[in-house]
């Protein structure tokens, strides 16, 4: 079940996914892909200078939307039968690929991989390279075991923090995985996160771009794009994803 490359998914609002594709196109220093899908709900940050894409956006019929992963790998159907073992389920399959969700209910998409392998750089100091997970305490160590199981040969490892978990891929895989066990019993969700070498400047440019800010912390900033959806400003090294170290 080996994962040759890794999708940030963001999801938002068809109504809104003008805004938000030209947001995170601004963002991350790429440019959109022709319209897919039926009603074009679906669109690829295209990168430039050689590398592959690793950010889709999604126009979503209901609900406020949020992110999910897609993986890319070399047999789909081998992929999503591990992964019901471990305690998913189907939501829909495709000509090629499978809609699932994981024992906590959070969507992820298994994908044929297309021959990516080179990395998007750092854009302006920041990377948008991760997808947390908020999950309710009450399902947050069987989500923990099944995405440790899911990603084999991915790192499985406690966070800085009592309330995370990192599951970081392989170098070269440009997404990783944070599951966060929320405080109060409600529906799991996922964000995005940028790893971001200065978060005040990083944030900045993106008040700038049209995103408005939620609430500061010591180490992370929550910010609102341009469509209403929430994501995260985090001080870690935009190249490795890891903290920072002592200095």
């Amino acid at each position: 079940m080996a994962i040759r490359w890794t999708y940030a998914f963001i999801d938002r609002p068809a109504a809104l996914l003008g805004p938000a594709r030209d947001f995170w196109t601004a963002v991350t220093d790429t440019r959109p892909s022709p319209p897919r899908g039926e009603k074009g709900e679906f669109a690829t940050l295209l990168p430039g200078g050689g590398a592959d894409p690793c950010v889709k956006v999604q126009g979503m019929d209901s609900g406020d939307g949020g992110a999910h992963l897609d993986f890319a790998v070399d047999d789909v159907p081998e992929f999503t039968d591990g992964a019901l073992r471990l305690g998913a389920r189907i939501v829909a399959e495709h000509e090629g690929w499978a809609v699932l969700r994981s024992p906590a209910g959070l969507p992820f998409c298994a994908v044929p991989w297309l021959g990516e392998s080179v990395r998007p750089p750092v854009v302006r100091g920041s990377r948008l390279d991760q997808v947390c997970l908020d999950v309710p305490p009450s399902r947050y160590d069987a989500e923990v075991a099944f995405w440790g199981g899911l990603l084999t040969g991915w790192s499985s490892r406690p966070g800085s923090l009592p309330e995370f978990h990192v599951v970081a891929p392989p170098p070269g895989l440009p997404v990783r995985v944070l599951l966060q066990r929320l405080g109060t019993e409600r529906p799991a969700s996922a964000h995005l996160d940028l790893a971001c070498a200065d978060i005040e400047t990083t944030r900045a440019e993106h008040e700038r771009l049209g995103a408005v800010r939620v609430v500061r912390g010591a180490h992370w900033t929550v910010l609102r794009d341009p469509a209403g959806g929430t994501y995260c400003l985090t001080g870690r090294d935009p190249e490795t994803g890891g903290l920072p170290g002592p200095a």
